[in-house]
């Protein structure tokens, strides 16, 4: 039994919890070193087999152009408005002087030249794209090796470069480039700081103790090391892609603090209850650790259910994650009952300040008989349960409503990928995008790059830059680059629309439906499109299509789940459905937030941006496994009552009211930490941020505290429903839940209730 393990397991710890804390610095300290040792950076690789990009990708690495290749581009502009490059002549020899210093950085492998086109005329330097047609912007493009073969010091190599040549030259440098993209530090810093202070306070508030509020944010803090550690160690390995590092803490952090806060407010109940500590925190592990270990391993199977897109830094990155949540699900059940048990009785008392805060509020918290899980005698969380299940016909009629209203704007969802023009003013790589698409065009910042084989056809390249010339959808073609070895011939085309935009999306599916196979015929030859706008394009194109596949499979799992844990039906499917509720209406507010621009100046947004692709899918995995925390939580009291009473409704006023202080605490924090990254500046990490303080927010509110009385008040004695030939397939035993606290520590059986 799960529940007697869990005991043993809980109790050991508060036994003996200075090994427990020992062996946990020991982990800790292991892994950070084994990170210094072995581990590798993040790196971003978004291709996914079978795509046209992908081929595309190949074709390039066969010809060995370099374009397969790390980038970067400096873009200069005189510091005197007035003048241009072309007729001034200290501006011109600072831009050679630039080009010459950046060539000469390490592993650069070439760069562009455009002081030399501007010997070669206005013409030439147009076509080259290298000088503005004013002569205003000039551009350097630098080419370097594949991502193995650099690291962030060549980053900073080309930045420090710019910092020095910026005293010293007439001329505003910016920059930008997939190597700012590869080897920029995340997001995350201050982000966690700030989610931990937020998490703390709200600690205090809810236990009035410093103690009891510090236990859950080590313990957090704790698995949290370990587990990014642990996924550094991975990215030595194989490719962790650079948001898994700041979804995984901010995932870790949410989770890790949840956790303790139920396995806190059960061991309080009991000491409360006048049992030693030890013995309370084994029963805390045994009761609340079951929904712990179940709920955790829902998030964790959900987000490892992202192999299903074939998207490989998908996968790699649900792994990482993955792991984060493990670790807080280890720590729950081992470290933190070590905790309690060197805490002692302590835990019972409320801090001075907590009396204090307590004492302002005699009509309601003084008079608790339970100020852990807010069971009072005159509970407010009980009168407004009680008044929903009263009156259960409008609440679920007006929160579905809520809450389908909310999802509408998700009809309208558009994925891409935003580009640095989403970027702050603040960041080098916005300004440089904007002088690019000041000075050559919008679609210049996000180049295509066509690969073609024309073996057997040798004519085909011409006809191949004829058609795509004529497209209108592209601005300009560079000269073609033949490889003479292999024959492979790369054309390097600027669309007229910005990488983020719609338009540029239909060009690339137009340059493939149409344009290539025209200019190729049914020859041997082939061509393929690629680049970072095509790849992300495509990548964007597989995740909408797994999608549908990805969402069934995990409802299909949580139902089952689900089923095996509570012995119904109609529980499940509801869970199932009202997850889905608040999971669309926190999709419908993304989109409105950052493709109708509604409210993004709040979280620092400048300008709206598609949906990152590959977000959809992955919120959907982090939201549902972490929905199931609180349906587990809420209606293993719900179980307990029933079983404890037969009641239905006695059930769900009570078991609701008795876990809604704690799901409200935990939603609170996960949402004060989620927010905390959606100031951010990267757009993703905002979007991650939002969506999921977005959903937590509506899953512990008007689903939890409404919908779910409401729809459980409605079903009667339905929802415990089971079809004995059904209960005769399942296996039984409890699976994840504490059904009474005598059945979960091994004294007395579960009451047969439930009619079936």
């Amino acid at each position: 039994m799960l529940s007697k393990a869990l005991l043993r397991l809980g109790a050991s710890a508060a036994r003996h919890p200075w090994r427990v804390i020992a062996a946990w610095l020991i982990a800790a300290t292991l892994a950070v070193l084994a990170a210094i040792a072995v581990g590798g950076r993040t790196a971003d690789s978004m291709t996914a087999p079978g795509l046209d990009s992908q081929r595309a990708a190949q074709l390039i690495e066969r010809a060995g152009t370099g374009q397969e290749g790390m980038t970067a581009q400096v873009v200069v502009t005189p510091l005197d408005g007035d003048a241009t490059f072309f007729d001034h002549g200290s501006a011109r020899t600072a831009l050679t002087r630039l080009q010459t210093e950046v060539q000469r950085l390490p592993h650069v492998l070439g760069t562009s030249d455009p002081a030399g086109a501007l010997g070669a005329g206005g013409d030439a330097t147009v076509r080259g794209g290298l000088v503005s047609a004013d002569g205003r912007i000039a551009v350097v493009r630098v080419q370097y090796p594949d991502q193995s073969r650099l690291s962030a010091e060549d980053l900073d190599a080309l930045v420090d470069l710019g910092d020095r040549l910026r005293a010293e030259l007439p001329l505003r440098i910016e920059m930008g480039g997939s190597l700012f993209y590869a080897f920029s530090d995340p997001d995350g810093g201050a982000s966690e700081l700030i989610g931990l202070l937020a998490a703390a306070t709200i600690l205090f508030l809810a236990f009035g103790s410093l103690v009891a509020a510090a236990l859950p944010i080590g313990m957090a803090v704790f698995g949290l090391t370990v587990g990014v550690a642990t996924m550094t160690v991975l990215a030595g390995v194989t490719d962790v892609p650079t948001f898994a590092p700041v979804l995984g803490s901010m995932v870790g952090l949410g989770v890790g603090i949840d956790y303790a806060l139920f396995v806190l407010a059960r061991h309080r109940e009991y000491l409360a209850r006048g049992l030693d500590p030890r013995e309370a925190a084994g029963r805390a592990v045994a009761t609340a650790g079951r929904p712990v270990v179940f709920a955790g391993g829902t998030v964790v199977v959900s987000i490892l259910g992202l192999a299903v897109a074939n998207v490989p830094f998908m996968t790699v990155g649900g792994i990482a994650v993955s792991i984060v949540v493990l670790i807080m699900v280890v720590a729950s059940v081992t470290l933190l009952p070590a905790f309690l048990g060197a805490a002692g009785p302590r835990l019972a008392r409320t801090g001075r300040l907590g009396r204090a805060l307590q004492a302002r509020k005699p009509g309601r918290l003084a008079r608790r008989r339970d100020p852990v899980a807010g069971a009072a005698q005159a509970s407010g969380w009980r009168r407004w349960i009680g008044h929903v299940s009263r009156h259960p016909v409008p609440y679920a009629v007006g929160a579905a409503g809520l809450l389908l209203t909310a999802t509408l704007p998700v009809l309208g969802l558009r994925v891409g990928l935003p580009d640095d023009g989403s970027l702050p003013h603040s960041r080098t790589e916005r300004r440089a995008y904007d002088l690019v698409a000041e000075g050559f065009g919008p679609g210049t910042n996000g180049p295509l790059v066509i690969a073609a084989d024309p073996t057997g056809d040798p004519g085909v390249l011409d006809r191949l830059v004829a058609t795509v010339a004529a497209d209108p959808g592209i601005a300009s073609v560079a000269p073609t680059h033949i490889d003479r070895a292999t024959g492979i011939a790369t054309l390097v085309v600027f669309p007229t629309t910005s990488p983020q935009d719609k338009a540029t999306a239909d060009t690339i599916a137009r340059l493939r439906t149409d344009v290539l196979p025209t200019a190729i015929g049914n020859g041997p030859a082939r061509a393929h499109v690629g680049g970072a706008a095509a790849s992300l394009s495509d990548v964007g194109q597989r995740t909408s299509q797994r999608l549908p596949v990805f969402v069934a499979a995990v409802l299909a799992m949580s139902f089952l789940l689900l089923m095996l844990a509570f012995r119904s039906v109609l529980v499940p499917l509801k869970a199932v459905l009202l997850n889905l509720l608040s999971i669309g209406a926190s999709y419908g507010i993304m989109v409105a937030v950052f493709q109708w621009g509604w409210g993004g100046a709040l979280i620092g947004l400048e300008a709206t941006v598609p949906i990152v692709s590959f977000i959809p899918m992955f919120l959907f995995a982090i939201l549902f496994g972490l929905s199931m925390d609180y349906e587990v939580f809420l209606l293993s009291r719900v179980r307990e009552e029933f079983l404890r009473t037969g009641d239905n409704r006695t059930a769900i006023v009570e078991g609701v009211s008795g876990t809604a202080r704690i799901i409200t605490s935990a939603a609170l924090i996960m949402v004060a930490v989620f927010l905390s990254f959606a100031v951010a500046e990267d757009p993703s990490t905002k979007m991650f941020g939002l969506g999921l303080a977005t959903a937590i927010f509506i899953d512990a509110t008007v689903v939890r505290m409404v919908l779910v009385p409401a729809t459980m008040t409605l079903l009667g004695r339905a929802n415990w429903w089971l079809p004995k030939w059904l209960d005769r397939m399942l296996p039984h035993g409890p699976v994840g839940t504490a059904d009474t606290d005598a059945e979960s520590t091994g004294e007395a059986p579960s009451p047969r209730l439930i009619d079936r």
